[in-house]
């Protein structure tokens, strides 16, 4: 029997990470779920906690949206496909926007930011990365290791180093947990990011499937254990929110599976 608890644990600790992971993976268990529970009150149920489990991001939030109007192993199997092929349009359409010769800086772990940087290397661009360490759960280690692993060189700074860079830099491609009419959704620095992008005239693109057009009234920034920002520190209030937005008049451009638009493409199809 599937551990529905065990998993929403393995969420909430980050084991599985990534907006567009974690509703593949998600669906994956409730299809193991509903053969053993069937579709009933207990699968609903399962749902509603899954979709609670990271807040923030709006992926399975929509995957489970269209599972709720049609609750069968035919809708969760499509909707793991429609993922996986999203990111190989990605990967073809933003692979064009990076020139020979390149250097990307990138932030946390983003597979469809990757797929789009490693689809570029892979068709002979001879590009290189700067990958953020991203405090304080510091997932541009595994970006780091990703790219590294894939052959391209890539160099891993700290977060407060962004600005020391930035001159070298010719474009920061990153990802998105969600895109919203204010703006995008994506892990904590990734507004600053925006900033320094602008003031240095480098361009920010954003990459993410239409899966991430977040249409909810409501959003909530999800807030973190604080002790992983630092283990006991008396007498000092933490906060360690885990996701930032970043408006949309500081994005260039963004790479989605349907094509590559601009922050007002993406806020009329968000009407």
């Amino acid at each position: 029997m599937p551990d529905l608890q065990k998993f929403i644990h393995d969420i909430k600790a980050l084991h599985i990470q990534g907006a567009k992971q974690i509703a593949i993976e998600s669906l994956k268990f409730l299809k193991l779920y509903s053969k053993e529970k069937g579709f009933g009150k207990d699968f609903d149920k399962a749902m509603n906690q899954l979709e609670g489990a990271r807040p923030t991001a709006v992926v399975l939030h929509n995957c489970l949206e269209i599972l709720r109007k049609d609750k069968s192993l035919a809708t969760m199997t499509k909707l793991i496909s429609q993922l996986n092929s999203a990111t190989e349009k990605i990967a073809e359409r933003g692979s064009r926007e990076i020139k020979n010769g390149s250097v990307i800086m990138t932030h946390c772990h983003s597979g469809e930011a990757l797929s789009v940087i490693e689809r570029a290397w892979k068709s002979g661009k001879k590009i290189s990365v700067i990958a953020t360490e991203t405090s304080p759960r510091e997932q541009g280690i595994i970006t780091a290791k990703e790219l590294a692993a894939a052959g391209i060189p890539v160099t891993l700074i700290t977060d407060a180093a962004e600005g020391f860079f930035m001159p070298e830099v010719d474009m920061v491609i990153l990802g998105s947990d969600g895109m919203r009419r204010q703006g995008n959704l994506n892990k904590i620095g990734s507004y600053p990011l925006a900033l320094l992008a602008r003031q240095h005239k480098k361009p920010y693109y954003v990459v993410g499937s239409t899966f991430k057009l977040d249409r909810r009234k409501k959003y909530a920034i999800e807030e973190r254990s604080t002790s992983e920002v630092y283990p006991d520190l008396k007498g000092v209030k933490i906060r360690n929110p885990s996701f930032d937005l970043c408006p949309w008049r500081f994005v260039y451009r963004i790479i989605t599976e349907k094509g590559i638009f601009t922050p007002g493409n993406i806020v009329k199809m968000l009407k």
